[in-house]
């Protein structure tokens, strides 16, 4: 009998996963992205999850989590949650083998290694990102991935932000020469490309404000902001500006200049979103005040490919009263830039923007025409003329929000597993990502 590739695996490897038995497993939940991929539910996966942590706060708050998905009126979750606590947890969990992912969303200090021993015992690993924070780490997360493919099994990062429906949209016009023309190539001092993120540290999650782990505000265990969120933002560069491409880091990728530095959390405000008092090691980097400075901030300038490129990110307390988190992103073209907004004339949800860039009678009619060939992908899509451009009119039913990402990256990557149809591209791009971040916290610490 003649075998494919993914007959094989299933047989040289008793942990790959057949149709119905993926069995996931929780290791050492301490963000809330780990309670988010079980935000639904998946017909392929076992609702039975084995989580194994030290017991505490953080894992409370992430049973109490699922405990509410199941508890909910509208679509209720039916998981079960068979908990392991003790200090042997991470032992205990290779030994037992009682699953077949290992979904990794907490404390960042010791995912890496998670990640590598896992991927060696012969688990599939679904991380949050980031799945390093330093140059060492990256250094291990190359070795992880090594041990992945020897092991014939799959590693790869939680990626939310490529489902957001203005990034779909700013990419698929990118991919239209006729409208968007090349990429440019920029200036360090004028990128062509430039994403921007604001977060805050107050915010709600599933209705409720959301309450973060002490070590959140500890760059020691959360990492440095620049290699944080800006691991989605490097992400979404390679993927819309380079779709399908393998970016090989050694050769594509030079870091420019880099940057980092603090937001301060008054006592009493990091109380609030913790419920905690100050612990010793965050009163280690607080000032004469108290409050503390947390390393969170982060800018970079790089060249990738050829294209200059700006990845920013800043964290604040809390967001004005009726605003959130918000994104900026420019692609500019040789014939038109693409723009993503998300401020208050915007009321605060994601818009693009489309402006010429080049005299063209037919600008216009090529517009038209790019719409009605992408809104085959995104019916309903349609175009409003503004005074220094368009915008793209988007329904509703596109703004699913940030939550509900997670169960479509979830599908994709149960996908992966299932057909074993992950791109060429994804692995060596994740390492070029990690490449990049870590870089750029490299260079930012010896500016100071």
């Amino acid at each position: 009998m003649k075998l494919n590739y993914l007959s094989f695996l299933l047989l040289a490897c008793p942990l790959m996963m057949k149709a119905q038995n993926i069995k996931l497993i929780t290791l050492d939940p301490g963000h809330f992205h780990a309670a988010l991929i079980q935000k639904s539910m998946y017909p392929q996966v076992d609702p039975t999850v084995h989580v194994y942590s030290e017991d505490g706060r953080d894992l409370k708050l992430h049973l109490e989590r699922i405990d509410g998905y199941n508890k909910r009126t509208a679509e209720p979750t039916a998981w079960k949650e068979n908990v392991y606590t003790g200090k042997d947890f991470f032992a205990k969990m290779i030994a037992e083998q009682k699953g077949n992912v290992v979904v990794l969303a907490g404390n960042n200090r010791l995912k890496t290694n998670y990640i590598l021993e896992s991927v060696r015992s012969g688990f599939h690993v679904f991380a949050d990102k980031p799945m390093a924070v330093d140059t060492k780490g990256f250094e291990q997360l190359k070795l992880a991935f090594t041990e992945a493919k020897k092991k014939g099994v799959q590693l790869y990062d939680i990626m939310t932000e490529r489902f957001e429906i203005t990034t779909q949209l700013q990419r698929a016009f990118s991919m239209e020469p006729e409208l968007f023309g090349t990429l440019e190539k920029g200036t360090p001092e004028d990128p062509s490309v430039t994403k921007i993120s604001v977060h805050h540290f107050y915010k709600y999650v599933s209705g409720s404000v959301l309450t973060r782990p002490s070590w959140f505000f500890d760059d020691k265990q959360q990492g440095a902001g620049i290699v944080d969120v800006t691991t989605h933002l490097v992400d979404l560069i390679q993927w819309e500006c380079f779709p399908g491409q393998i970016i090989d880091y050694k050769k594509n990728v030079k870091m420019l200049n880099a940057k980092s530095w603090t937001t301060p959390v008054s006592a009493a405000d990091f109380t609030v979103v913790t419920k905690e008092a100050v612990p010793d090691y965050l009163k280690a980097i607080s000032d004469a005040k108290g409050d503390i400075q947390v390393n969170c901030n982060g800018e970079f300038t790089y060249n990738i490919n050829g294209v200059h490129a700006k990845v920013s990110v800043i964290w604040n307390y809390k967001a004005p009263e009726g605003t959130g988190d918000t994104h900026y992103s420019l692609m500019r073209g040789t014939k038109a830039s693409l723009i993503i907004k998300q401020g208050k004339e915007e009321n605060f949800k994601p818009t693009l923007y489309i402006e010429q860039r080049q005299k063209d009678a037919a600008f216009e009619d090529k517009l038209k025409a790019s719409i009605q060939k992408i809104s085959q992908t995104f019916p309903g899509i349609s175009l409003v003329k503004i005074s220094n451009g368009w915008t793209i009119s988007v329904p509703e039913k596109y703004n699913d929000g940030h939550e509900s990402h997670f169960a479509q990256v979830t599908k994709k990557y149960l996908d992966y597993l299932q057909n074993n149809n992950m791109p060429a591209w994804e692995v060596p791009n994740m390492i070029a990502k990690y490449y990049t971040t870590t870089k750029a916290k490299e260079l930012a610490n010896t500016k100071k």
